[in-house]
């Protein structure tokens, strides 16, 4: 069975929702969230809007299946495995290191995805020209997709996200908005919305991974590609010490959060990447009248392990390793 006759034309949508923190009232910025943990209770997050252009490529060359990678807590996985489980095609996860047992790998391997562990050694070498090569002479029918959807194909899947939050500016009474704010992993979202800006607002990234990452570069290769020039955006150091590295300020400023604004958060991305920003809005970085989105990215699947019990916490900051 081939992707093309089960992939359906899925056009999720996600609703826009003030924030009020007292921080925020402080300063005079005004947030709004971008609510995409809402479109769907398994495919969460931007990561449909991300994986949606490869599976049309996969639709398009009668793709078997689709092969991608990602560490033992990967969204990006975890949404393939969904969908895949969901619209009737195969799933093959590369996961990092040595087997584990997580709450999301025992749901991939739930949803039916095929899981391969790789070293920690073999993982580093997914950026290599050749590394799907041996993959593609063991499943030659499978459509190989990058860790969390990295490709120009990616980015502009997000870009609708401009006009979604757009056209629900009305409802909050707004008339228009100065800059977005959003959790950067492989860059991918954010690029999307710097290209479908096209320089009319400011997209703020709040680099979730340390910069050995690559991350700064993997953006400004994905506007490279799309021939984009401006410099349009602007990154900010939010790891605190590493990937998935969960300390108790964060822990603590997550629950504080959810409190008071009802939005629940994970440590990995939308934790850190609220916390960056009111890091940079109390430093005085935003005008007072500045008004922002915030991209909520999903991901709340991740919880279970990094907010549950002391062993999962340990496992999430063990990921930090891998490099």
């Amino acid at each position: 069975m081939t992707l093309a006759i089960v992939l359906p034309d899925w056009q999720p949508r996600a609703p826009v929702q003030r924030i009020h923190l007292d921080w925020l009232e402080a300063a005079g910025v005004e947030l709004a969230c971008l609510r995409l943990d809402l479109i769907d209770p398994l495919i969460s997050g931007n990561k449909w809007f991300k994986l949606a252009p490869h599976l049309q490529q996969a639709c398009a060359a009668g793709a078997q299946g689709v092969i991608s990678l990602g560490g033992a807590h990967s969204n990006h996985l975890h949404a393939l495995a969904a969908a895949g489980r969901r619209f009737g095609f195969a799933s093959i996860g590369l996961l990092r290191g040595s087997p584990q047992d997580t709450p999301t790998v025992r749901d991939l391997q739930a949803f039916g995805m095929q899981v391969h562990w790789l070293s920690h050694g073999e993982y580093r070498t997914r950026h290599a020209a050749d590394f799907w090569a041996p993959w593609l002479v063991r499943y030659p029918h499978y459509h190989p997709v990058n860790e969390g959807g990295l490709a120009l194909a990616g980015a502009e899947g997000c870009q609708p996200l401009v006009a979604m939050v757009e056209q629900q500016l009305p409802r909050l009474g707004w008339t228009d908005f100065h800059g977005w704010w959003l959790a950067a992993g492989t860059g991918t979202t954010l690029a999307g919305l710097v290209l479908a800006e096209r320089g009319r607002r400011l997209v703020h990234g709040a680099l979730a991974v340390p910069a050995r990452y690559g991350v700064p570069e993997q953006v400004r290769a994905l506007l490279r590609a799309a021939g984009h020039q401006a410099q349009a955006y602007h990154l900010f150091e939010a790891a605190r010490g590493g990937f998935a590295r969960v300390d108790t300020q964060l822990v603590n400023f997550i629950s504080v959060t959810e409190h008071a604004c009802g939005v629940p958060l994970e440590p990995l991305y939308t934790g850190k990447a609220l916390m960056a920003l009111r890091q940079q809005v109390l430093g005085g970085y935003f005008a007072r009248g500045s008004r922002l989105v915030f991209v909520h990215t999903g991901g709340l699947q991740g919880r279970r392990a990094a907010l549950g019990s002391r062993a999962d916490y340990t496992e999430m900051q063990s990921l930090d390793a891998i490099t």
